[in-house]
């Protein structure tokens, strides 16, 4: 387990590696980026925010969305994949956030979960970024990876268990903007298949990187078998 110290260490080296600490979705409007991590869904944020522009400039309003055609949807939306369960989700909850929230998004676990397509990773983000409410933990694909490299969760996978770890552990007011940037550390540094350990500054709390150095030294001056 890290010590405080630690932790502390790593909140503060990422956030002067990455001083804002967004979401990098563009929207304008709370729904537009409820809808848009959405759409995020096994697609890059990158080719979201190609998308969205023409998707949000033919319907301009929660109600042209909860009006439009679903089959119209899916041609904008196309290139993000899953569109047509995507373009579902996004006409089917326009219309219930206007029926029954008048045409807020919700500020709660509870009545996010309630709306079509929307799970805990989407429900956090809203909360997180546009209710700033402390201690949110949204565990994409690079926070659950990183944190469990740097040995602040036990390393498994699954989505649920990374939020309740980290969320006990991390600073309230610090843990959703700290997930932001786990997600820019893992674009820039931290990739996937090809770790850039000797140049991140992490390294002197990463768990990975130690393991690395010591199997490393372990093996040196070895003769080969």
């Amino acid at each position: 387990m890290k010590t405080i110290e630690e932790i502390w260490s790593i909140v503060n080296g990422l956030k002067e590696l990455y001083p804002d600490g967004v979401c990098s979705l563009d929207y304008r409007k709370d729904y537009e980026l409820l809808f848009s991590v959405r759409l995020a869904a096994q697609c890059t944020d990158e080719r979201v925010n190609k998308v969205t522009p023409a998707l949000y400039a033919r319907f301009p309003t929660l109600e042209a969305l909860a009006e439009a055609d679903i089959a119209e949807v899916e041609r904008y939306i196309h290139s993000t994949g899953f569109f047509r369960a995507k373009a579902k989700d996004i006409v089917l909850a326009s219309q219930m956030l206007l029926r029954d929230y008048g045409g807020w998004v919700p500020d709660t676990m509870e009545e996010l979960l309630k709306l079509p397509g929307v799970g805990r990773k989407t429900a956090n983000l809203i909360l997180g970024d546009v209710y700033h409410t402390p201690g949110v933990v949204v565990a994409d694909t690079h926070c659950i990876r990183i944190s469990g490299l740097l040995g602040l969760t036990d390393g498994t996978k699954d989505p649920g268990k990374v939020e309740q770890q980290l969320r006990a552990i991390l600073p309230p007011e610090e843990s959703n903007d700290f997930c932001h940037r786990l997600v820019l550390h893992g674009r820039a540094v931290c990739i996937a298949r090809r770790p850039q350990c000797q140049s991140c500054v992490l390294r002197p709390w990463c768990d990975h990187f130690a393991k690395s150095g010591q199997t490393a030294r372990g093996t040196e001056g070895r003769e080969p078998a």
